[in-house]
């Protein structure tokens, strides 16, 4: 592993906070409290050309490396959990799988408008009664002539309303069980769609959550992603890239954590000293910053696996666990260094650890990335090559509309 960023990486880091600090930064606690979610934000990441940042530049992306996307998910996070949100699920879960599974006429009507930014991409995983244990989903496809019917629901999914297309999971053949499983792209305006917000979340208020709802779509068979079947592969392979890039997040979080504690630490003065002259307020500091640099090795240490196009289940589990629990730790103890203020919205922090909590949960809980990765140590889990694997992509930054 090299430890130093390239030039270009290290451009695009400055591009992202430059734009987080101008466009995001001034208004993100407003948009918070109301509970508004910014579309306008996606079409100034796609005029910076991050809406496909590791899509290969034959798909309309911008060919970068994944480290590089893990920068561009730090920043952003950095700002909100909201908008990097937003660029997990768009890229990490969508885009990134049709670029993995999808036929060369999918990658050319939905892969590459969306690289560019032109239209918006969501994943349909999660169900009422199927989260963790995917294999309990409900919704149903059922093949007739040339199309699919689909019907179910799916929650929780990031941009429902605001995506113009979905990769979804229903089962074409219940007795098979996880093999059964089948994916399909979905397309906002076919009849029988339906989406609804979901309100009074805990956090991520400027982020777009809710509902999917199928109710006998017909879904053309050119749609299916992948083979019958192959549904619960995708998915998992889908998680692997999402899980990445929601680590590279966190690392933003505990960097957002770590300055507005540090600025604190200077402002805010008792017994006659700064506070940051405490050692139990150091003692917190100290732990955010460790964690900071954990998670982001472990982050890029997943990175350099995806950039070599091997298997990286294991990496990234480890890596979107801990930065995770760092980031919410992070979060916690910056509240407990403003004190009293803390607790109101006059700081940020407080919004921090709101949003910090989300990510301890989706994309696998806590409890599942620790059995996993209790489960590998043991040997009763390998990860065995997929059938589809990432092009091996050498590092490259394009300079255009930066």
């Amino acid at each position: 592993m090299n430890f130093h960023l390239t030039e270009e990486q290290e451009m695009v880091r400055k591009v992202v906070r430059n734009f987080v600090d101008k466009e995001i930064m001034p208004y993100i606690a407003e948009w918070d409290r109301q509970g508004q979610f910014q579309p306008n934000i996606m079409k100034r990441l796609a005029d910076l050309d991050l809406m496909g940042v590791c899509i290969p530049e034959k798909y309309g992306g911008s060919g970068m490396d994944y480290n590089t996307l893990a920068i561009v998910c730090e920043e952003l996070e950095r700002g909100d959990t909201a908008f990097r949100t937003a660029v997990s699920v768009h890229t990490g879960l969508n885009s990134m799988t049709l670029l993995q599974w999808g036929s060369e006429s999918q990658k050319e009507k939905y892969l590459t408008p969306q690289a560019k930014g032109e239209k918006v991409g969501a994943f349909g995983l999660t169900e009422p009664d199927a989260g963790s244990d995917v294999a309990s989903l409900k919704s149903t496809a059922v093949k007739e002539g040339d199309h699919y019917v689909l019907n179910g629901q799916k929650t929780w999914i990031s941009l429902c309303d605001a995506a113009d297309h979905f990769i979804v999971f229903a089962y074409t053949d219940k007795s098979l069980k996880h093999k059964g499983i089948s994916a399909f792209i979905v397309e906002r305006d076919m009849p029988g769609f339906s989406s609804k917000a979901i309100k009074g979340k805990l956090g991520i208020r400027a982020g777009n959550t809710g509902e999917l709802f199928f109710d006998n779509i017909r879904v053309p068979k050119e749609n299916l992603l992948g083979e019958e079947g192959e549904g619960f592969k995708i998915a998992m392979s889908a998680l692997d890239n999402g899980r990445f890039t929601v680590a590279a997040g966190a690392c933003g979080q505990i960097m957002a954590c770590l300055e507005a504690s540090v600025q604190y630490c200077h402002e805010r003065s008792t017994f006659g000293k700064e506070i940051g002259k405490h050692q139990l307020v150091q003692q917190m500091i100290a732990k955010m910053e460790a964690g900071l640099q954990m998670s982001r090795l472990l982050v890029f240490k997943a990175g350099c696996l995806k950039n070599e196009g091997k298997r990286n289940t294991r990496e990234t589990s480890l890596a979107k666990w801990q930065a995770c629990d760092f980031a919410n730790e992070a979060a916690n103890d910056a509240v407990q260094i403003h004190g009293a203020y803390g607790y109101s919205n006059e700081y940020p922090v407080e919004r921090y650890l709101r949003n910090s909590k989300a990510p301890v949960i989706y994309e696998g809980t806590r409890e599942i990335h620790t059995v996993m990765q209790a489960e590998y140590v043991l040997g009763y889990r390998e990860d065995k090559p997929l059938n589809q694997s990432l092009p091996d992509w050498p590092h490259k930054v394009t300079t255009a509309n930066r």
